[in-house]
């Protein structure tokens, strides 16, 4: 009997190891295989993007360890640590399910019949130990297995929203860190042109008391002087906010000696970024990834509803002895088994397991679209990160010749007005645009580090990206229905 058990047991469990989930196949890609080209565009490298550190980007000390400290204190990344711990051990408790449970049970009981004198007078013992497995479900139809594979998509999408919020708070702290540079900087031209404006105040209300210059030159120069002194003001505001935000994204006081002076240091303390040809890199963005592994989880739901449609097998075994006496609970002759099977098929539920299909199928369209979705984002976010990136340059370079210009303008247009050849006039306007020139200076040099900034984040290319989270399990092979 046992020799004809075997082959029966043996085809039971190799069918077990199937499942009805559907063909899983990556969607192609709903973006174009390069990055978009033209004139606003930089002339692309031939080789791939390499996987690259934080560290290799921004390279300035100080902004290295204000990124570390936020790695290491960040409360959301902490919560995205959690998750994924939480996530690790929902896929384990779902991977257990596919074993049978064994319990092991013992009990002693004594009663004292009192004296009758018949034959169940007395005191009377009972003792018994067992050991037994209760409705363990036999996984012919792979839902069990479809439902701990969907949990272990879910355990890999988190791990990947895990590393996607890492890779948003590195971006997120050098954009606070570079912002409170650039508003340093704005802050300190405002207070050498409210310091300059005090002088041409002073000297233009001198000249008006001598009767050389008139009370309109006065009021033109109180006018620059007023607007430089409400400009410090505001600006020290948005320094001191600035200083707030960093160090709510690092979770921990900044030091004073980790902030920048001003932005005019940001051109090296950023590095460049190549792209590659290809729009592949993409799939390696960790929320590309996640949405994938969302997919693959609602792929793997789908055979798990579709399983629910055939029968579900169970067994229940049980192995114990039992005794009057303590002595011979082990004794030969004590020890009894007993084995159950039990079959049971939904006939009439109302059309609940044919509608948990449907939706496990349109959850998994969802999925699809999500996925999509972030595919598309994500080439949206390089192309236009590109785009800046290739004129930002061009700007910046002709930003610092306005500069020069309103400068030397500036500086002619007062020792002209000195020299009483030209009006105060004309020295007023050559102030106001030397300011304006300086303030758009700082802005482009801004943008230009956040376009870097920007580009390492949207091309997800840390070098952490491409951790293996866990060591990838192969799906159950498909049943030919699921084919």
């Amino acid at each position: 009997m046992m020799r004809r058990g075997l082959p029966l047991l043996a085809a039971l469990a190799a069918l077990a190891g199937c499942t009805l989930e559907p063909r899983y196949e990556r969607p192609i890609a709903p973006v174009p295989p390069s990055w978009p080209a033209g004139d606003a565009y930089l002339a692309e490298s031939e080789a791939a993007l390499p996987s690259v550190s934080w560290r290799d980007v921004f390279r300035d000390s100080r902004l290295q360890q204000v990124i570390e400290q936020a790695l290491a204190n960040n409360r959301d990344l902490r919560v995205a640590a959690a998750n994924v711990a939480a996530a690790r051990a929902q896929f384990r408790v779902q991977r257990a399910v596919i074993f049978p449970g064994v319990e092991a049970g013992a009990g002693a009981s004594v009663a004292d019949r009192g004296n009758t004198g018949g034959a169940n007078g007395g005191t009377q013992e009972s003792y018994s130990a067992d050991l037994g497995v209760s409705a363990f479900e036999l996984d012919l139809f792979g839902r069990l297995r479809s439902l701990s594979h969907a949990a272990l998509q879910d355990y890999f999408a988190t791990e990947a929203a895990q590393r996607a919020a890492r890779l948003s708070l590195v971006g997120e702290v050098a954009r606070a860190w570079l912002t409170y540079a650039a508003d340093r900087s704005l802050l300190r031209i405002a207070e050498q042109t409210r310091d300059s404006a005090q002088r041409s105040v002073d000297l233009t209300g001198a000249r008006l008391r001598g009767g050389v210059a008139s009370r309109i030159d006065l009021r033109q120069a109180q006018t620059v002087l007023a607007t430089a002194r409400s400009d410090v003001a505001a600006l020290t505001t948005a320094v001191a906010q600035d200083r707030n935000l960093l160090e709510l994204l690092v979770g921990a006081r900044v030091e004073d000696r980790l902030l920048p002076e001003g932005i005019e240091a940001s051109e090296k303390a950023l590095a460049e970024l190549p792209a590659g040809l290809s729009s592949e890199v993409l799939l390696r963005r960790p929320d590309v990834a996640e949405a994938e592994y969302r997919l693959r989880a609602a792929n793997a739901r789908t055979g798990a509803a579709r399983a629910a449609f055939f029968p579900r097998i169970s067994l229940t075994g049980l192995l114990g002895t039992a005794s009057d006496a303590l002595s011979g609970l082990f004794a030969g002759g004590s020890f009894a088994w007993s084995v159950s099977g039990n079959a049971t098929q939904t006939i009439f539920d109302a059309g609940a397991t044919t509608n948990n299909f449907r939706l496990a199928r349109a959850q998994r369209e969802a999925a699809l679209a999500q996925y999509e979705r972030a595919i598309q984002t994500a080439f949206r976010e390089v192309a236009d990160a590109l785009a800046r990136r290739g004129t930002i340059d061009d700007q910046l370079a002709a930003q610092r010749d306005l500069v020069e210009a309103a400068r030397d303008n500036a500086a002619l247009s007062d020792a002209r007005y000195r020299g009483g050849i030209a009006s105060f006039l004309d020295s007023l306007d050559a102030q106001r645009t030397s300011y304006a020139a300086q303030r758009s200076l700082v802005a482009t040099r801004l943008a230009r580090a956040l376009n870097l900034a920007d580009l390492y984040t949207a091309l997800g290319g840390d070098a952490l990206a491409d951790v293996q989270p866990y060591a990838r399990q192969t799906p159950p092979p498909q049943t030919d229905a699921a084919r």
